[in-house]
């Protein structure tokens, strides 16, 4: 039996990009300007003022996490708090902001960046390398979001979502992206497809903001394989933890004008019956 529940006790205002690494779930408050930790075995939380919006967070190989937001990227220290600035491709557009962010299984970092003002195609998919040098991935695209490799580290699928639809590269080892195709659509969604993870059997789950779902999609077919329903219209991202990878984490945000009991809260689904894929670290 699949079960549902709010986990820990932060609210955030827009949570988003959870990721699980040793044992305990990374994930970050965009409007809230925070970076959290949860750990579900001590049931601690700890949390890192960043001073800006944040949209994405991820483990680094030596240590410490790297983030993207409005001022581009960074380092964040979690002993002391402290950022070190890497990057801004975009410090030319003050009306976006990096978004949604995950690391390849050879150790880049991809993020991409957001329109706030919803322009059509004014922002890209960048790429950070080891060496951390900055290339352009993708693009253009609107509202970069969700992105997983498959097991062997071949497919890359990604969403800009107002294209509503999953895309899907050929990942070469030089951390190019080629041969693009379109493998799922969700037009049939009266909703905004937003974060995404994988699991262990390659199907994708889907989070979709303004929808109060997470769906379960195999990409080799574009089928949809079931619906999970939560009680936030803005369910955001996803991303499988705990000991075996079984459970199913959910960041959600507060409705700009819906009251609901539970917005804003992380959400673990368990009882799937799925595993997901470990995390993957940045290479420096």
């Amino acid at each position: 039996m699949i079960q549902i529940e709010p986990i820990g006790n932060t609210r955030s205002q827009w949570g988003e990009g959870p990721v699980w690494w040793q044992g305990a779930l990374y994930y970050v408050d965009i409007e809230g300007h925070q970076v959290h930790r949860f750990d579900p075995a001590k049931g601690s939380e700890q949390s890192w003022a960043i001073g800006e919006r944040v949209g994405t967070v991820v483990p680094r190989e030596s240590g410490g996490l790297v983030i993207a937001g409005d001022h581009g990227i960074s380092f964040l220290d979690e002993e002391t708090g402290a950022l070190t600035h890497l990057a801004d491709p975009e410090q030319d557009k003050p009306d976006n902001r990096f978004n949604d962010g995950k690391c390849s299984p050879d150790g880049r970092f991809f993020a991409g960046t957001i329109s706030l003002t919803k322009k059509i195609g004014d922002a890209k998919l960048y790429r950070l390398d080891p060496d951390l040098t900055i290339h352009e991935a993708f693009g253009p695209v609107t509202n970069s979001n969700g992105i997983a490799w498959s097991a062997d580290g071949k497919t890359v699928y990604y969403i800009d979502t107002p294209r509503k639809e999953v895309l899907a590269f050929d990942y070469e080892e030089d951390g190019h992206l080629r041969n693009l195709r379109s493998v799922i659509s969700t037009a049939h969604l009266d909703s905004s497809p937003d974060g995404m993870t994988i699991d262990s059997s390659g199907n994708l789950w889907i989070a979709f903001c303004h929808g109060a779902c997470v769906v379960n999609f195999n990409p080799e077919s574009g089928e949809e394989l079931r619906r999970i329903d939560l009680p936030c219209l803005e369910t955001t991202a996803c991303a499988f933890g705990g000991p075996d990878l079984a459970d199913l984490y959910v960041t959600t945000g507060i409705h700009k004008s819906v009251v609901e009991e539970d917005a804003g809260r992380l959400f673990i689904i368990r009882g799937l019956g799925v595993k997901g894929l470990p995390a993957n670290t940045f290479a420096s």
